[in-house]
């Protein structure tokens, strides 16, 4: 898979933007062609909604537009929600978007860490957690949404499940854009660890929910690990690699009954 190309969708028709964005696709699908691969991830964009369209409509229609060019090569497209973008911060409503879509090159890209970030953690508060209700209420919370993905979401409709975890921040992220990046983008981008590495993300519930669909496609790690105070670590990669392989084994294991 080829990711991720973003910032794509709900352009005004006719601004330089929009065309700039249809150029980009064009030299995504030439990557595409060069590397060998049929798959394009493509994550909900995050421009501001003063800029772009947020009406189902607009998303859908340019969604289709790319479809279709990618169509023409033989070629997918994998949808993600990220937990910061501007119309489509859940798995819900990528699901929502793709089921709209109806094309039969689109599904999703699901991901541990978009999913619990968005519906359960909060990287700018203390407890890490979404406090406009209360633990119980919250964790009641996301068991019904995971419930929902579960029943809901076609397993054909689903090209690959991402995982990573997360750092609880402390001190939390300031609540406010930095760099043109919202504080769950800036969690996104520095705080991703594997798996039984230091994150605190309920990431199996979101696993086992994706495998209860009949999902039996490619799992995959998607890591931005820059420590628990999110300003770098030094690895060697063959060690951090055999890790990796041992805890996805371990996830695997544990989510093995769903």
């Amino acid at each position: 898979m080829l990711q991720p190309f973003a910032n794509f969708e709900g352009w005004p028709k006719g601004s330089a933007e929009r065309e700039e964005a249809f150029s980009r696709a064009k030299g995504w699908i030439e990557v595409m062609r060069t590397v060998g691969t049929d798959l394009l991830q493509v994550g909900a964009t995050d421009t501001p909604s003063h800029k772009i369209s947020t009406s189902r409509s607009d998303i859908v229609s340019d969604l289709r537009e790319l479809a279709s060019m990618l169509e023409a090569e033989n070629f997918r497209m994998a949808f993600e929600n990220w937990c910061w973008s501007t119309h489509a911060l859940g798995w819900k409503s990528a699901w929502e978007i793709v089921r709209d879509v109806d094309r039969p090159n689109v599904g999703l890209c699901l991901d541990t860490f978009q999913t619990a970030g968005s519906e359960y953690g909060d990287p700018t508060v203390e407890s890490g957690l979404i406090e406009s209700v209360s633990p119980e209420k919250l964790r009641e919370n996301f068991d019904a949404s995971m419930d929902e993905l579960a029943s809901t979401v076609p397993p054909d409709k689903i090209y690959v499940l991402q995982i990573s975890d997360a750092y609880k921040v402390s001190p939390p992220l300031e609540d406010k854009v930095v760099r043109y990046l919202r504080p769950r983008g800036r969690w996104s981008h520095d705080y991703r660890p594997m798996p039984y590495d230091g994150g605190y993300l309920p990431i199996e519930d979101v696993a086992k929910a994706v495998l209860k669909t009949g999902f039996r496609g490619w799992f995959s790690m998607e890591i931005f690990d820059g420590g628990p105070d999110g300003k770098g670590r030094t690895y060697e990669m063959g060690a951090f690699a055999r890790q990796a392989m041992a805890n996805m084994q371990k996830l695997l294991k544990n989510c093995a009954n769903s």
